[in-house]
């Protein structure tokens, strides 16, 4: 209840933002018509269709992204023939074949002294044409939204959650519109500029159709916003809805394994790798690992040694190691990415394909990798989230399966000589932080200008002196999950701290490389080339995954790494350091 609240206020926050300036035309003209007939079905309109459009942009793929731009394209000519309508009277009159009917309608339900026309069904036509163009600031509350949702996969949560802030900015935009119309109308009756205001209102309906159409609504105008109201918004997402910490699950010698709950079943499993279908009531009797992870997750990767070893070890002593691959990123939903991962990595134990998180919410995870350890009662006993604890999660795995009655042999723990992308972490602290490249969760943003959401735009780049600060060259477009280099020559920059750096990239095309060249401090790497990349910083992207490009011999310092890509068609998605 608490996050519907929230949801609820964040959207009600909307109004004092810059963001909401692109629907405000058209909310306030309609400002002389009456209210219930008028004004309320189209705040309707607007409301369901942003909670309609966000949740499958939030939730879906590639289809919904495009079903939202063919969207935006109709929402914009609707609303430019209202516009035009509005601005030329004359062109509603001559509007009498079956083509052009709607925009007739809509046109006098618009014009002043024709209530008649203004129906129900016209207003909330228009409503949903405005919510299709509607791009409200990505702050925290709809940003914690749209997370929860690509993390816990579809639900009618999500949706009740994107309705609540929609309501909440309705209201908002009710409010002005019953208080600000009433002083609308006065001065078009006391002036005698009905007719004039009319006008003027459709130039301006015109003008922010233009606005929307160049991409100034989500760009120069959601930049404002956040400066606007995200403060506030964090402000009662700290107060109602703190931040979890990653727990702790110590374990010591001689203590009991306490009963965690009983596993969920494995049933939501989209797809499955070298095993059919697990289920949980054919692995009573065996003791059960867990593994969630993802392909592209550098702690995942430095973890799967261990997981291999454990599965090989203890294979003979009824130990079923399983691996439930939660994707993170789109492309990690795809099977034969999986598949050849699989192949890569040498995973031989079953895998599970968890595309729509059902057995993550089962096992209410919120963390990559994390593992779980069942019993041969299908009790869970321990749990362990993120990299480290290996002794220990190994002396749980041989304490479970003596409670079972199986004979251990060997006692000690297996030591991985891990290499490449998988070797551990360089244990030096200060190392930067993930850093996501979608304006969605990206941070330490620097290049000139801020980014511009879901359009081509060039950017210029600054010297970059603050820790973590990164930026793009060159013409991008960055969405939500990942920016897009456009033209040969685009590039990426980053000053940051760590022995390794690690780059999630893919080509945007399947199956057609790009080069890149990678420089540290403005020269090839030399000896502090990554696996991904050759001594004098030359790489190509082939395929969607992790590229190790930095992996440092010397001292760990502060330095500027930058990537140029000699090809167009590359995404890049996130950072991770070593």
């Amino acid at each position: 209840m608490i996050l519907f609240l929230l949801s609820y206020l964040g959207g009600a926050l909307t109004i004092v933002s810059p963001c909401i300036l692109p629907v405000l035309p058209f909310v306030f003209a309609r400002a002389d018509q009456p209210f219930l007939r008028s004004g309320l079905p189209l705040l309707i309109g607007m409301a369901v269709t942003f909670a309609g459009v966000a949740t499958l942009a939030a939730v879906g793929g590639g289809w919904a992204v495009q079903a939202n731009s063919y969207g935006r394209v109709a929402a914009l000519v609707i609303l430019a023939c209202f516009g035009l309508l509005l601005l030329f009277p004359a062109l509603a009159d001559r509007a009498t074949r079956p083509l052009v009917a709607l925009g007739s309608r809509l046109s006098q339900s618009a014009t002043a002294g024709q209530s008649a026309a203004s129906t129900f069904a016209a207003s909330l036509l228009l409503g949903v044409a405005t919510g299709l163009l509607w791009a409200p600031c990505a702050g925290p509350v709809l940003g914690l939204i749209l997370t929860g949702a690509a993390l816990q996969g579809a639900s009618a949560q999500t949706t009740l959650l994107l309705l609540a802030y929609a309501a909440g900015a309705a209201t908002s935009l009710a409010l002005a519109l019953l208080v600000g119309g009433r002083v609308f109308a006065a001065m078009k009756r006391s002036l005698g500029i009905s007719e004039w205001v009319r006008r003027a209102l459709g130039a301006v309906v015109l003008v922010a159709v233009a606005a929307i159409a160049l991409g100034l609504d989500t760009g120069l105008l959601t930049r404002l916003s956040l400066s606007g109201t995200a403060s506030v918004e964090q402000s009662l997402l700290d107060r109602f809805h703190p931040r979890k910490t990653m727990p702790s699950a110590a374990v010591t010698e001689g203590m009991a394994l306490p009963v965690e709950g009983m596993m969920p079943p494995l049933s939501g499993a989209t797809g499955w790798i070298n095993s059919p279908p697990l289920t949980r009531e054919a692995l009573k009797g065996k003791v059960v690992l867990i593994d969630f992870w993802t392909y592209s997750c550098i702690n995942c990767l430095r973890t799967l040694p261990y997981v291999r070893a454990w599965a090989e070890k203890y294979k003979a002593q009824g130990l079923v190691v399983i691996g439930v691959h939660a994707p993170e990123f789109a492309f990690e939903k795809d099977p034969a990415n999986v598949r050849a991962a699989v192949k890569e990595l040498g995973v031989t134990y079953p895998v599970a394909l968890d595309n729509d998180r059902a057995i993550w919410r089962g096992f209410s995870n919120q963390y990559w990798p994390a593992h779980y350890f069942i019993d041969g009662q299908g009790r869970i006993r321990h749990h362990q989230f993120g990299e480290g604890g290996y002794g220990a999660s190994e002396r749980v795995i041989q304490r479970l399966l003596a409670e079972n009655g199986n004979g251990i042999g060997d006692m000690s723990v297996v030591k991985v000589a891990a290499s490449g992308v998988g070797a551990a972490a360089s244990g030096q602290g200060g190392r930067s932080p993930e850093t996501y490249i979608g304006y969605s969760r990206a941070k330490n943003f620097a290049s000139l200008g801020g980014a511009v959401p879901n359009a081509a735009h060039d950017y210029v780049l600054p010297t970059l002196t603050a820790p973590n600060a990164w930026g793009l060259a060159g013409n991008w477009t960055v969405g939500g999950e990942q920016a897009s280099a456009n033209a040969a020559g685009a590039r990426i920059a980053y000053r940051f701290r760590g022995r390794d750096l690690h780059l999630v990239l893919g080509p945007t095309v399947a199956g057609k490389p790009v080069r890149f060249r990678v420089t540290i401090d403005g020269k090839a790497p030399g000896g502090d080339h990554g696996v991904d990349a050759g001594a004098d910083g030359a790489g190509t992207v082939t395929d969607q995954r992790l590229y190790q490009l930095v992996r440092q011999a010397g001292p760990v310092r502060d330095r500027t790494f930058e990537i140029q890509f000699l090809d167009p068609g590359v995404q890049a998605f996130a950072f991770t350091f070593g």
